[in-house]
């Protein structure tokens, strides 16, 4: 159940910054939503039929490769998705907010965040995120920046109809910070960091790390150039979220102790992420 209101909480805001801030304002973005908005323009058919009719063919691709689950999640979030957006439309007949660079900040900032809340939940909007999530299940590519390639494509196709710049840039300024608002969602409580410490109280500080984090510890020897001793010296890596109860372990054992944190671009392997 907590899965499905965070999902349902996700699905409100996406189509909360579309309805209230992109289509009113005439900006277009990417995925299937943007496909929906071009048809809208065209036709004035519902974004939400369209969401909906669109969506039903990539989910069969979704059961089939993803599992049943993921293939429950998305035809939830599909139906939800087109019954929000069906339902926000009518009621942001005006934009929010009128200043269309604003509002493609806004709305590529909803955006994004609402699909990083679906994904970290194993869900997923449907259109775009199928794709980025199939090609992230065999590639170690964030979904961030596949679905960015394939916005691009959408966008830029959009050319073709309105022949205006304004639409593209606005539309480009929209999916860069919706990438970059995935990409911060999905990474931002798996950022991890390398910490080591120089104490004259190395095996506490290590032996409290370990009992009350149950992180690993490494000891590694180095020699004091000014004073020719050597020391154990502490490597550890851990979430970046963990990082103040390592500071704190320090603080208490050693108040004199020397602390370098450095932040580590991925790790792999027991406790942290899988190897591909």
């Amino acid at each position: 159940f907590k899965e499905y209101a965070i999902i349902t909480f996700g699905l409100f805001m996406m189509a909360f910054g579309w309805t209230a801030f992109l289509i009113p304002n005439d900006l277009l973005g990417g995925g299937v939503s943007g496909i929906a908005t071009l048809i809208y323009w065209a036709t004035d058919l519902s974004t939400g039929i369209t969401i909906f009719a669109v969506n039903i063919v990539l989910v069969l691709i979704a059961l089939r490769i993803l599992g049943f689950g993921f293939g429950v999640k998305t035809i939830y979030s599909i139906i939800v998705l087109s019954v929000f957006f069906s339902g926000l439309q009518m009621v942001f007949t005006e934009p929010l907010v009128t200043d269309k660079f604003l509002s493609a900040i806004v709305g590529g900032i909803l955006g994004g965040a609402s699909i990083g809340i679906i994904f970290t939940q194993g869900g997923s909007t449907g259109g775009t995120d199928i794709i980025a999530m199939l090609v992230n299940k065999y590639h170690n590519i964030s979904p961030g920046k596949i679905i960015l390639f394939i916005d691009v494509f959408i966008i830029s196709s959009s050319y073709i109809i309105f022949q205006s710049i304004e639409i593209l840039v606005y539309g480009f300024v929209m999916m860069g910070v919706a990438s970059y608002t995935i990409d911060l969602v999905l990474t931002g409580n798996k950022q991890s960091v390398q910490l080591f410490v120089f104490s004259a109280k190395a095996q506490e500080i290590a032996d409290r790390i370990g009992n009350e984090m149950g992180s690993g510890v490494t000891f590694i020897k180095g020699t004091g150039w000014y004073t020719k001793t050597e020391h154990d010296i502490i490597m550890v890596i851990v979430r970046k979220m963990e990082s103040p109860q390592i500071f704190r372990i320090v603080r208490e054992e050693d108040p004199e102790a020397f602390v370098s944190l450095h932040t580590v671009m991925g790790v792999y392997g027991e406790g942290f992420d899988l190897i591909r």
